[in-house]
């Protein structure tokens, strides 16, 4: 079953580009250069990842993925073409998985896709896993940090018992640092484990995930005491 790709984006000549180059990777591929039409087409055609530009006419890309993250719950790669949205695009507000800053490779951006499409494969491979009544897979470890527990076969963050409500992207993060406690870990191996696309030297969206996580699960966000910037490195885990 070919995955299926909804491309918003108004730059006539970048839309049948990302289109073409969609298309030549086997996707089935929707388009569209409308903020109002994106909704109206993908409540009708369901896609697998959906590609948005902030710039739009009608409505602009964050009230688009603000209005979907309502209804919906597929991969959103935004782009953009100012750096300072990047926080907003990140951000839980708006609710986006990742994104790319103008002018962007296409090789960029077919990884890009490729990553967040490996989760939509996942979620159908637990879903006919399901349906066809295969036994459950083995419930690996609970991750426990004092009050914090990160349970891994759940998928679930508790805070002194209580659920954290977390985003995909932000509970593979902090699995991925509470897993290798004690280590410094570098925002360019970070994206290639979670994000899975390697280090192109803009590493912001680490930055804001660690941002988003400490909001969470530190006591004093500002003070961080459980995931540690290391200076000139990236980020420890302690815990």
């Amino acid at each position: 079953m070919a995955y299926k790709v909804l491309v918003v984006e108004d730059d006539v000549t970048l839309q049948e580009t990302l289109a073409y180059n969609l298309a030549r990777q086997e996707y089935d591929v929707v388009k569209t250069g409308n903020g109002r039409t994106a909704l109206t087409l993908a409540r009708k055609e369901k896609p697998d990842l959906i590609i948005l530009d902030v710039m739009l006419p009608g409505l602009d890309g964050f009230e688009v993925c603000r209005i979907l993250r309502q209804e919906m719950s597929m991969p959103v790669l935004m782009l953009t073409a100012r750096a300072e949205e990047i926080d907003k695009i990140v951000g839980l507000e708006v609710g986006a998985d990742d994104y790319l800053t103008k002018p962007f490779s296409m090789r960029e951006l077919m990884a890009r896709a490729k990553a967040l499409l490996r989760r939509v494969e996942l979620t159908r491979e637990e879903t006919t896993a399901a349906q066809t009544d295969q036994p459950p897979k083995p419930q690996t470890a609970v991750l426990t940090f004092g009050n914090l527990a990160i349970d891994d076969g759940r998928r679930e963050v508790r805070l002194n018992d209580k659920p954290i409500r977390m985003k995909p992207k932000e509970f593979d993060l902090l699995q991925f640092l509470a897993r290798h406690q004690g280590i410094a870990l570098s925002r360019d191996l970070i994206l290639e484990r979670v994000w899975g696309w390697s280090y192109d030297g803009n590493s912001r969206t680490v930055d804001v995930h660690v941002r988003w996580l400490r909001e969470k699960i530190e006591p004093e966000p500002s003070k961080a005491t459980r995931i540690v910037t290391v200076r000139g490195v990236g980020y420890r885990f302690d815990g």
